[in-house]
């Protein structure tokens, strides 16, 4: 019974180059798994302003990571997978039965189980209050310093990575029961015979990368870009591995078609070697491209949303407090006002920097020149889907100082996001407006700036319109369903006070307009701070976690990548070296090697990044980030370091697999 944990102890020693990084792998992966939870468990956070919203993205961050945890550990168990075989082979043809061999593998896959544990989870307690503080700090809240240990975190992990561990065991043993021996020995050999050429699926991979970058510079709908984002991912990844699979294979054999280029030392070998096993190169490069995409998009815009945070409470809180009241009549709207103010300077306290003006809304497509509400409650994603407010100009005048005078069959206007290149605008059957005059500042509500849709605001003469307009617009609701439109008074100012009073006031003014409004709104900018910081804080901690994760990932891939493919190469470099190729002409060779096929993929990510910006740019101004200046600035310097850090793993990558390939 003591021979099978010798054997397994023994296992795990001999092939310590691929087992350590392996082992650090799953510690880190529990360690990071561990603090996720902890987080979302943590009672410290329910008392804190945005610790809830803080706790669901975590919660969120659980499902993503148990789920990548299985899928990459399957991944590179692959690779000791493939550097044991020869050995079970041997253990078979010395006499031991794959029950045997099933054994040894039970007591491996329980020492790494139990190690990976103690080591993850040691980890994981010890840095969750490092972690806990972090997280505290994004929300800005106030850290405290009592060191705890989650019961619920640690069963989770263990019960999490134990499933993992005994998925991995049974694919391991399938591999090992239904392989023959001599399979088994021959092992390195396998899949290694010469690739031909597939045009047919190296031009499909061109061809759907097309078609996903196609999607991404060309869709201009928010909500068509949501989706053609979910469907361009799909598209890339496909395009990626069959363009790395099929695709290289036709560059290398273009590579020995140019003499100048092949007929070199460092090239001919390296060439030769890559479409020697280029499927399998393939594949694992494949995989490095579509993580390090996965690092760049997934940190970029975490991070992107958390530092953009202020410019995205001003444009979501245009002002401190925003109060809005619906279907006031138009006579009434003086007494609203006033009343209001009254009631402020009851608290001590008066408005500021005052933002009132009366709106309708609505909601169709835009057909041409024509404005059609009948399309509100349509369910095409090619619809020029907008939203319409129409503001009386005199609200307009009194708002900037202005003195704009329209006819009653003409407008002024103004574009939240896209234009218009019409000189008319023709609403539904209502009737149309001239445009007389394009106007390019105004301060859009809160609520509009929050929507995914791009918005035309037209100025009209006549407060009369808004009414007759609402009216038509519910008209049309009554024959088709959407969206029923209501006139809106907009009354936001700022104050000129701490954020307690400020929330303070919005407390009281809250339950006075309860009282003497059926139908008002009111939103206060500090009040949703906190929240806000709560969710966007808790997903650029996820971003930060992943980030990690990613790059980890493609870490070992690089790594395990290398060493089986130096172990294959060693021998073929010890007959060249026999036949009078020096070391200095093997690491030349190996240089090559590496290079060609290590930094195509991070040209790749970019190449992915450059086209995949225009379709981030338009998703994030669904989180009211629109600043794509900053966007842009923070993807480069993601890009910037990502690459950097690549470099590094490059340099010790290259180390190892010229280690083995030089040995003697």
């Amino acid at each position: 019974m003591r021979l099978y944990p010798r054997l397994a102890a023994g296992g795990i020693r001999r092939n310590g180059k691929l087992y350590v990084p392996y082992i650090m792998t799953c510690s880190l992966m529990t360690m990071m798994f561990y603090i996720v939870n902890f987080l979302s468990d943590n009672p410290f956070l329910d008392g804190m302003k945005g610790g809830s919203m803080m706790k669901q993205m975590m919660r969120i961050g659980i499902v993503i990571m148990a789920i990548f945890a299985a899928i990459f550990l399957f991944y590179t168990n692959s690779f000791l997978v493939k550097g044991r075989k020869r050995e079970f082979g041997l253990y078979n043809v010395l006499g031991m039965g794959k029950r045997n061999i099933a054994a040894v593998m039970t007591w491996e896959t329980l020492f790494v189980y139990l190690i990976s544990m103690a080591a993850g989870m040691g980890a994981g307690i010890l840095f969750s209050k490092l972690a806990e503080l972090l997280a505290v700090k994004i929300i800005r809240g106030e850290a405290q310093y009592q060191f705890s240990v989650s019961g619920g975190a640690v069963a989770a992990t263990l019960i999490v990575f134990a499933v993992i561990f005994l998925l991995i065991y049974l694919n391991v043993l399938r591999q090992v029961f239904f392989s023959k021996p001599i399979e088994l020995l021959h092992s390195e050999n396998a899949g290694e015979k010469p690739p031909k050429a597939n045009w047919f699926l190296a031009v499909l991979g061109a061809l759907l990368l097309g078609a996903a970058y196609y999607m991404a510079i060309t869709i201009e709908e928010p909500m068509t870009a949501l989706l053609a984002f979910m469907l361009a991912v799909v598209l890339v990844i496909l395009a990626t591995y069959l363009l790395f699979i099929a695709g290289s294979v036709v560059v290398c054999r273009g590579l020995q078609k140019n003499k100048n280029y092949y007929y070199r030392t460092e090239h001919f070998i390296s060439v030769s070697q890559m479409k020697y096993r280029m499927k399998k190169n393939g594949a694992g490069l494949a995989s490095i491209c579509i993580l390090s995409t996965m690092v760049l998009v997934t940190v970029s815009s975490t991070t992107c949303l958390y530092m953009g945070a202020g410019h995205m409470m001003e444009q979501r809180y245009p002002r401190d407090i925003m109060a809005s009241v619906q279907d006031h009549p138009r006579e009434r709207i003086p007494e609203f006002r006033s009343d209001v103010e009254a009631f402020l300077d009851g608290e001590g306290v008066s408005a500021e920097n005052i933002l009132a003006y009366s709106y309708v809304n609505l909601s169709g497509a835009v057909v041409g020149d024509r404005f059609d509400m009948t399309l509100a409650n349509a369910e095409s994603v090619n619809l020029d889907t907008r939203s319409v407010y129409v503001v009386p100009v005199a609200d307009y005048n009194a708002l900037y100082g202005t003195d704009i005078t329209l006819a009653d069959d003409e407008a002024a206007v103004y574009f939240k996001g896209r234009g218009f290149d019409y000189d008319r605008i023709q609403l539904d059957d209502w009737g149309s407006f001239k445009i007389a005059r394009r106007l390019d500042k105004f301060d859009i509500t809160g609520m509009d700036s929050a929507t995914m849709y791009d918005s035309i605001y037209l100025f009209v003469n006549s407060y009369d319109t808004l009414r007759s307009l609402q009216e038509h617009q519910n008209r049309i609701t009554e024959e088709h369903g959407g969206y029923i439109a209501e006139c809106m008074y907009y009354f936001g100012f700022d104050l000129d006070e701490s954020d307690d009073v400020k929330l303070d006031v919005y407390g009281q003014l809250s339950g006075w307009l309860a009282q003497k409004y059926e139908k008002y709104m009111l939103e206060c900018r500090a009040a949703a701070l906190n929240d806000y910081y709560g969710i966007y804080g808790g997903l650029f901690f996820l971003g930060i976690v992943f980030g990690g994760v990613f790059i980890l990932a493609a870490v070992l891939i690089m790594y395990y990548k290398q060493v089986s493919e130096g172990y294959g190469d060693r021998a073929r470099f010890d007959i060249l070296r026999k036949v009078g190729m020096n070391d200095r002409e093997i690491r030349r060779s190996v240089n090559s090697q590496v290079l060609t096929v290590f930094f195509a993929p991070l040209i790749a990510a970019g190449v992915h990044m450059a086209f995949a910006f225009p379709i981030l740019t338009r998703l994030l101004g669904l989180f009211s980030m629109r600043d794509t200046g900053f966007l842009a600035s923070v993807t480069l310097v993601c890009y910037c370091v990502f690459a950097l850090i690549y470099v590094l793993i490059y340099a010790l990558t290259s180390r190892s697999y010229y280690r083995i390939v030089s040995r003697d």
